[in-house]
């Protein structure tokens, strides 16, 4: 598949270059949706008609629209195909994440051919349902908005910044899962949930400050005290560790938020190299 945008996106002239606004992103959402009940990815959950059986249930039972209400706390937004252009973000996103739950491939099954039936499946898998639709929509949410990722839990998370992509997907060289892996991950997927406010991006960051300071003691051999003491003045002085009058808060926060993390993230991995190479 091409990598690179085409001429318009590529000179800035395309109105959707920057990403598609909602309703674009509805009509997307439609088209992926159908597919998905064309090619039998919903069968297991939503069940089916049979000319011969009629309606057969599936894993959701005969009320879907109740099931969503009692999942997803609202109403209104079943059946899908028919209302899903009406749909506000949050709407979307919820479907979205809820039909991750849903989908499964159609393993084993027979074909029913009276009056072109189609295909009634016995067996699925529910993995690579759950891959093909992470691949399909995913398409949508890169080019939604700023855009959105659909990951392997099944939440949908920012994109990283560009020019981030690959410090997500590096391994953190550490053996302590507790005190320093779990931390980052979670402090990452707290920064990267879709829409968190600036309070919680900045409890991510103190959580990502917070494993640096666990790291502190074995600092001290690979760097000079001076910059250790650089490593952390950044948190201490400037509203994201303590409260005090003398904090600097006068800042775009939306801004330096996002440098602030990425650089405790890389400064995180860089530490622990430097402490294994050390070691």
């Amino acid at each position: 598949m091409r990598e690179r945008p085409y001429y318009s996106v590529r000179t800035g002239k395309n109105p959707h270059g920057g990403g598609f606004g909602l309703s674009s992103a509805l009509k997307l959402f439609q088209s992926v949706y159908s597919e998905l009940e064309r090619e039998y990815y919903l069968q297991e959950a939503f069940g089916f008609d049979c000319v011969d059986a009629g309606e057969i249930y599936g894993t959701l039972g005969a009320d879907i629209e109740a099931e969503m209400l009692l999942q997803l706390r609202k109403d209104g937004l079943w059946p899908i195909s028919n209302l899903c252009l009406s749909y506000s973000e949050d709407d979307l996103f919820d479907v979205i994440e809820f039909l991750y739950d849903q989908v499964s491939e159609g393993a084993e099954g027979d074909y029913h051919s009276w009056n072109d039936c189609g295909m009634h499946y016995t067996t699925f898998d529910k993995l690579k349902g759950q891959e093909h639709y992470r691949k399909k929509i995913n398409r949508l949410l890169n080019a939604y908005g700023e855009g959105f990722e659909l990951d392997e839990s099944g939440e949908i998370l920012t994109l990283p910044e560009p020019g981030f992509e690959t410090i997500h997907g590096a391994v953190l060289p550490s053996r302590d899962t507790e005190n320093i892996t779990a931390k980052v991950d979670a402090a990452t997927y707290k920064f990267r949930r879709a829409r968190s406010t600036l309070d919680e991006r900045r409890d991510a960051i103190r959580d990502l400050v917070d494993v640096l300071e666990f790291l502190r003691p074995q600092l001290k051999s690979v760097l000079s005290s001076e910059d250790e003491r650089d490593l952390f003045n950044i948190a201490n002085n400037f509203g994201i560790r303590h409260h005090n009058q003398n904090q600097k808060t006068d800042y775009d926060r939306n801004i330096w938020y996002s440098w602030l993390f990425y650089y405790y993230l890389s400064t995180i991995h860089a530490a622990i190299r430097l402490i294994e190479k050390n070691a």
